[in-house]
């Protein structure tokens, strides 16, 4: 009951990820339909229920275009989990401010970049010109693509394939 299932929007926008519970609720009160089922179904007492992968909402939901959520794990997601000064990839990466916070330097898209501690140690509280370390690529804000927000569902539903590569 706790399977993900994409939520798509009445013209096939993914929309959300929501658990198979949620998704029957939607199903059974008549607000989404069934697209996809891969995995079986779920006996009741009086009735046996598909269990849904892909739902698509009745009714068009308007909302906002997305945005990634600047977050320790969306920076570490964007940088690939490699270290944006020597390029290695370790396991236990840190943030850090290309331009200092006591400097100026915000806390934003383009002042965050993953680094390996040795790296950061080494920049200090020094911009990465000034510690003479250059980036391995300009940071920046990642594209809140479907393949991007959702991608990381795609190795477990490959079903969802085909909804997310069209957006």
């Amino acid at each position: 009951m706790n399977e993900p299932v994409l939520v798509l929007n009445a013209n096939f926008e993914p929309l959300n990820v929501c658990d198979t519970r949620r998704a029957l609720g939607l199903i059974i009160t008549g607000k989404a339909e069934m697209v996809a089922n891969g995995r079986g179904y779920v006996h009741t007492a009086r009735q046996n229920y598909p269990c849904p992968s892909v739902i698509r909402l009745e009714s068009m939901v308007r909302r906002p275009r997305p945005r990634v959520k600047l977050t320790k794990r969306e920076i570490f997601r964007r940088d690939n989990y490699t270290c944006q000064y020597c390029g290695r990839q370790v396991t236990h990466l840190t943030i850090d401010h290309v331009e200092p916070r006591h400097r100026g330097g915000g806390h934003s898209w383009n002042n965050l970049v993953a680094a390996c501690q040795q790296c950061n140690r080494h920049k200090g509280g020094r911009s990465a010109i000034e510690a003479n370390m250059h980036l391995r690529r300009n940071p920046a804000e990642p594209a809140a693509t479907a393949a991007y927000l959702f991608g990381r569902h795609l190795s477990d539903n490959a079903d969802w394939a085909k909804y997310i590569d069209g957006w």
